[in-house]
């Protein structure tokens, strides 16, 4: 069952059982929030931006059990006009989008470190990113690095190959997705699918 059945279901649910004062508002919400993060179904597209290499992983989310669906890269050469890789990078994505056809996209946070050019150019692929989502009508979730390893590993100064070991795990692949872009994009989605029961939920009736 997917998000707007379980909305329209508890919504309906949730009038009538109100209207005829058999339980309060708050006692509604706990019950129900508790039962659709076991049953929720959600299927979320980490990215990890870049210029030359955007990382993507698609993942399903079904209750607490995640399952890969597909991840890889978006390459671009360098010797390209950058207004060139980035149409590339638009164009790559919405293709991914509509063959795989995510419920979610979740973005790493930009952060600004000493190479100004790098973050430029990084803020630029991610704009593009973020645009083709908004134009597929998908939630977007954004989170920092330190977000990203408190809901991977659980440990908010955990070294990249500790957090590159447990989406293995937590994903049951057989090895670790090569390059680390990959591994990353599916740290970012394993990161979002932590915070689908509640903030996500909550993220798109504000934004309504």
């Amino acid at each position: 069952m997917k998000l707007e059945q379980y909305r329209v279901n508890i919504m309906t649910l949730c009038t009538t059982c109100v209207i005829m004062r058999k339980v309060n508002v708050c006692s509604l919400f706990f019950f129900f929030y508790i039962n659709i993060s076991r049953c929720i179904e959600l299927r979320i597209l980490g990215i990890d931006p870049g210029i030359a290499i955007v990382g993507f992983g698609f993942i399903d989310k079904h209750g607490n059990k995640l399952t890969p669906v597909q991840y890889g890269s978006i390459t671009t050469e360098a010797h390209l006009d950058q207004a060139v890789r980035l149409r590339i990078i638009y164009d790559s994505l919405g293709q991914l989008i509509e063959k795989y056809k995510p419920d979610a996209i979740a973005v790493e946070k930009l952060y600004f470190n000493r190479n100004v050019t790098t973050a430029f150019t990084v803020g630029q692929a991610r704009g593009v990113i973020m645009l083709r989502a908004v134009q597929h009508g998908l939630t977007i979730g954004e989170y920092t690095p330190l977000q990203v390893k408190q809901a991977v590993v659980g440990y908010g100064k955990a070294e990249k190959k500790q957090i590159q070991e447990m989406v293995r795990i937590l994903l049951k692949l057989s090895e670790i997705p090569k390059p680390d872009d990959v591994a990353d994009a599916l740290a970012i989605a394993i990161c979002h699918a932590q915070f689908s029961g509640y903030y996500h939920k909550l993220n798109e009736g504000l934004n309504k």
